[in-house]
Parts: structure tokens; sequence; C-alpha cells
């Protein structure tokens, strides 16, 4: 068995203990770590055509990955004007009437990032960025990527000058009179426009697609799970496997939306574990509820406006009984649930699930389902939650999959912001709960959301650790009595990642025979200040024992 790689001169760091090995070197055969032992030894193993590479003394962890992020949905959408540092209304129409004097006549406007805390007391509405936009088709996507605010231009182009019916929950916003305001509430509103705007080639999606995954895999990510796998999402992953240019193992969930019949469930089934050689479809992904910033979550008292108070799903008891009908099958779910209501809903679909399936899996034709991976359910977000619903997740075994950041960058402290103002103090003190629900032992995976959230791994971790604002980190931290310290977060990314994609027992550890899946820094994230830590170098990425990213230090 050829080696392909060796590392030398290495720290080798256990997420698991939060010690090192003692052991400077690594080896790797066939994508596996194949030996772990000191540098004269390990490097016996190399022959000609072996990689080494002299860490210096540099760190060495399982790859990072990302819990929750949109690589394809991501590359397009930040391929406009990012919005994401105006941090006032004034500064969204100047950035804008930038961007409106580089656009030839008649060409569309994509802006994303918009925070809805820029509005301050008044509407989120197109009114508000008259006349920069006057006679200029636009869509921006609000940060929370499940609103656009369309301009008149746009909302004429597409037919759009009343309000519609949804088979989900979702809106486009008018006045009293009728009127479009200009926002668009949840993805079926969203589309209504959209679908008028030039949409890019295919080959200008694989190219941005492409880019955004180097970026991501020099930033230390070795894997990510996909949350959806809409438009040509697998095709685009297909074609970069295929040609070796993948640098990210995903594990990819497709959506399951209102509506679904036994034939759409049948299928989803029947795409479990498709793929490639770094990319397979597994899980399937479903929405509770939309946003607390949006007044879409589902919560258990409405909000300050009176909003927030159904489930996406228009029948929740059809959710449940298609996660029922999924977990029969073998199949995960990860259903994106925010609000406290929506939680504890999917916390008891699940129960129902189990109980009522507790003996034999079958998939919906009745045959049974051979060598699936362990049935793990996930909650993606849990932004507020009672105490009640805490110890229900290690009892249940459902993931909590949360993202610190989002806390971080879109809340304040002194509950000032848009999101907490809505839910007023009692629930927005009870912000991403990620200390009481590790302690309550639940398995919490971190990630970023992106495009929602930057998605720099070590920037993740750090904002787990001290709940700040990433653009000022003097800002007080926004409920530093629930932050993770620093071997918890890393863990988060590493092991808790690996269980919670049943790949435990390959992926997650500095094992011989895991996966060569490694991300080496320039110091110990462990004893790395929090506030440091994204301006730690990553100066070496391992993909299948391939190297993905190498600094030029190396």
């Amino acid at each position: 068995m050829r080696t392909s790689l060796v590392l030398l001169s290495a720290r080798l760091l256990d997420p698991g203990t939060g010690r090192f090995l003692p052991e400077t070197a690594l080896a790797v055969s066939d994508g596996r770590i194949s030996a772990l032992g000191d540098d004269r030894a390990t490097r016996a193993l190399a022959d000609a055509s072996t990689t080494v590479v002299d860490l210096k003394g540099a760190v060495v962890t399982p790859g990072l990955v990302d819990g929750h992020l949109h690589p394809v949905s991501g590359a397009e959408l930040t391929h406009g004007l990012d919005l994401s540092g105006c941090g006032d209304l004034e500064a969204v129409r100047e950035a804008l009437a930038r961007e409106v004097r580089t656009l030839t006549p008649g060409a569309w406007l994509h802006g994303w990032g918009l925070d809805p805390n820029v509005f301050g007391d008044r509407p989120v509405e197109a009114a508000e960025l008259a006349p920069v936009l006057d006679g200029v088709p636009a869509l921006l996507q609000l940060f929370d990527a499940h609103s656009v605010l369309a301009s008149p231009r746009a909302l004429e182009l597409a037919g759009v000058d009343g309000p519609r019916t949804f088979a989900q929950a979702a809106e486009v916003v008018c006045d009293a009179e009728g009127r479009p305001t200009g926002l668009l509430l949840e993805d079926a509103a969203c589309e209504l426009v959209e679908r008028a705007a030039p949409r890019p080639t295919h080959a200008e999606r694989r190219a941005r697609l492409a880019a955004a995954l180097r970026g991501m895999a020099a930033a230390g990510l070795t894997g990510g799970h996909a949350m959806d796998a809409n438009g040509e999402s697998l095709a685009l992953y297909a074609e970069l496997d295929e040609a070796g240019e993948l640098p990210l193992r995903l594990r990819v969930a497709p959506w399951c939306q209102p509506g679904a019949d036994a034939d759409a469930l049948r299928a989803l089934v029947q795409q479990q574990g498709t793929g490639g050689a770094l990319w397979r479809t597994e899980g399937v992904k479903l929405f509770m509820d939309g946003t607390i910033d949006n007044g879409t979550a589902w919560l258990e008292r409405p909000d300050c406006h009176g909003e927030s108070t159904h489930a996406f799903w228009p029948d929740p008891a059809a959710y449940t009984h298609v996660v029922g009908e999924l977990h029969r099958a073998g199949v995960p779910t990860a259903t994106h649930a925010i609000g406290d209501a929506a939680v504890r809903h999917v916390l008891d679909s699940v129960e129902k699930a189990q109980a009522s399936h507790a003996s034999a899996r079958t998939a919906p034709t009745g045959q049974p389902l051979t060598g699936q991976r362990p049935v793990r359910h996930r909650i993606e977000h849990i932004e507020t939650v009672p105490d009640d619903t805490l110890r229900r997740f290690a009892e249940l075994g459902v993931l909590a999959s949360m993202q610190p950041t989002h806390c971080c960058d879109f809340t304040r402290a002194d509950h000032t912001d848009n999101w907490s103002r809505r839910l007023g103090e009692e629930r927005a003190s009870r912000a991403w709960r990620c200390r009481d629900l590790w302690d309550s032992g639940a398995t919490v995976v971190l990630g970023s959301d992106w495009p929602i959230a930057p998605y720099p791994p070590l920037g993740v971790m750090a904002g787990a650790r001290h709940r700040r604002p990433s653009r000022d980190l003097t800002q007080p931290p926004h409920g530093p009595e629930q932050a993770l310290t620093a071997l918890e977060s890393l863990r988060a990314m590493t092991v808790n990642a690996a269980y919670a994609a049943g790949e435990e027992h390959e992926a997650g550890r500095l094992a011989v025979g895991h996966r060569a899946d490694l991300t080496v820094l320039a110091d110990d994230p462990l004893t790395t200040p929090a506030t440091d830590l994204p301006a730690l170098p990553v100066l070496l990425t391992v993909l299948d024992g391939r190297p993905t990213h190498r600094d030029a230090t190396l």
C-alpha cells in the first residue's frame, strides 16, 4: 500500500480529549491515516512519489466540518452586491447608488446580506430605498435568506401586483390598499420575482461554486452538511467530483416541502446514498417555520407585532406524518425550527415516529432497508427555546445544529435589535442556548449556514466562545452564559459532526484507519484567545489524503 502523504514535526490534537497525541507524524495511504509515529519511522514509509511536508510544529486536527451550509445557492447569491456591511439605511442607499451607476440600461441589480435592523422602526419596504432604485429591477436578499425586497420595477416585470395564496407559509406583503410593498416572505413568494430575472449559465454556476469551495478549503474546511439539493446542485457536485475539483466532502439533504405525497417520499427514499466519491445524498431537509426577523417563525406566543403564529406546514400533522414515514424508511431528517413552538413540534414528531416504528424499518414500498446508517434526526437553528425542551434532545437522540455567529452578528446584547424586540425580554434572553443544550446532554453541531453568515470555521468556533459582533469585538457579548469552551467548539465541528453523519467510526479523530481529512493550524486553537482565533493561519487542508490548500510557508 503506497504512502501518498507524510506529515512530520506535527502536534497532533485529539478533539476527544483536548490533548496532543504522543506521536509527531502521520502517514496517509488510500485516503486513510495509515500510520502514527515519530518523525524518523514515519518518514521511512515515504518513497520518491510521496508528498512529505515538514509542519515545523504546526497543529493538526481532524478536518473541520461545517454542520449547515448552502454551497450552490450561496455561490450564486454572493456574486451580487454585498450589503452585509451596511449599518444603517443611508449606507444601504449609498451602496445601491454606486452599484446602479455601474449597470447597463435594463440590467438587474442583485444584493444580499441586507440587515432589517437598518430600517429601525420603519417598515421593511422598497419605498424606503426610493429614489435610488427608481426604474431599476432589483432583488435584495435579506440576511436570513427567507425574504427578499423587490423594487417596483422588478415587481412590474414579474407581474406581481397584489397578494397571492401559497401552499406554504409565504406572503407577498401588501399595504392597506392591496399594493405590494416589495417585501416577499419565504421561497414561494420570492420565486415569483426571481423567475423574472436573468439566470446565470451552467458554466457560470459551476465556476462560482468551484471558487466558493476552494475558499472554504483555504479556510480549513474539509467537509460540509449541505442543506439543500435545489436546482443544479447535484449535477454540479457530480461534475466537480468527476473532474477531481471537489475540495470538500459533502453530505447533501434534499428538501421535502408541504404537499409532498407518497410518490415524492418514495423518490426521496430512493435517492438516499446516491452520489460520488466525495459527496452523497443522505437525509432530508424540512422546514417547520421561517424566521423571527421577518415574522414567519412559529412561536408559542405571538411576537410584538402579533406575527410568527403559524407553522410553515399549513397542517403540522402532515409534517408529523412525513417524519414518521422517513423514520420508518431509515432516513434521517434535518428540520429548520427557529421558534419555540416549531422546536417543540419537531421533538413531538420525532418522539411519535420513534414510538410508532420502534420495531422494523421499512421503506414506503414495504421493503425493509438494509445497511443504513443510524437514523439520527436533527433540528437546525433552535434560536429560542424554553427550559422544558432542553432535556428532550438527549432523551430522543435529536442533534442540535447551531449557528452561533447568527447570534453574534444579527442580535445585540442590549436587545435593541429587531430579533430581540420582536420576542421581548423573556424569550430574547433564551437566545441560542448552546451551553444549556450541551449541558443537558445534547450533541451540538456547529455551522455557519453560509451564505447567511461567513463560512470560515475558525470564526464559527470563535463566535461560539465569545458571542460578540464579529465586526466590533469591543461590544458586549449576547448571552455570555451560553458560550461554549474552546474544546467544545472544536468537538462540535469534528467529533460531533462525524457523529451527526453516522461516520464516527471513520471520521472526526486522528486514528489509524480513519479518513485523512485534516486541518493544519499555525497554533493551538484551544489556547488561542477566542477573539484572535479567526485570524489564526490555516497552513494546510487535506481531503481524502490530498492537499486542497497549502500555505506558501510550508
